[in-house]
């Protein structure tokens, strides 16, 4: 059974509310990885992804959500770290981290994919260079499926 993504209210970078469980990439496959500011492999994570993520896109057309768990007072860290990076994602804020609390997430990196229904199909967490490769390699099958 794959489970839903847990609708919770988040906001985005741009400060507009965003809906969790309403999360999707038209019928794609998409990727929701947690990190915050201070998370050093969190951010190797998302530096690495960022290098091939026009790739991803044009073989798969998957879509990256991160989400920031950082704590309120560190929000103004989080458009500078992902401008300086050059993170095209669409980012959202879980200054409370009750996004990360439902899903049960007790340690970042944490990654997820989803499949276009918006299901839950695979989950990792901590990162190893070279990893991201995996997640490719999960939504290649995905989009191979769905295809």
């Amino acid at each position: 059974m794959k489970a839903q993504l847990p609708s919770i209210m988040l906001k985005n970078i741009n400060g507009q509310s965003v809906k969790t469980d309403t999360l999707s990439n038209g019928n794609k496959p998409f990727i929701v990885s947690f990190f915050a500011t201070w998370c050093k492999p969190c951010n190797r994570e998302l530096s690495a992804i960022a290098d091939v993520y026009e790739d991803w896109q044009e073989e798969t057309g998957v879509k990256i959500y991160a989400v920031s768990i950082d704590k309120a007072q560190n929000i103004n860290k989080v458009r500078p770290l992902a401008d300086q990076n050059g993170w095209d994602y669409d980012i959202l804020l879980d200054p409370n981290s009750d996004f990360c609390r439902a899903l049960g997430i007790q340690m970042i990196p944490f990654v997820l994919i989803c499949d276009g229904d918006g299901k839950i199909v695979y989950k990792h967490n901590g990162y190893t260079d070279g990893s991201e490769n995996e997640l490719l390699d999960k939504v290649r099958q995905l989009v191979q499926k769905e295809g």
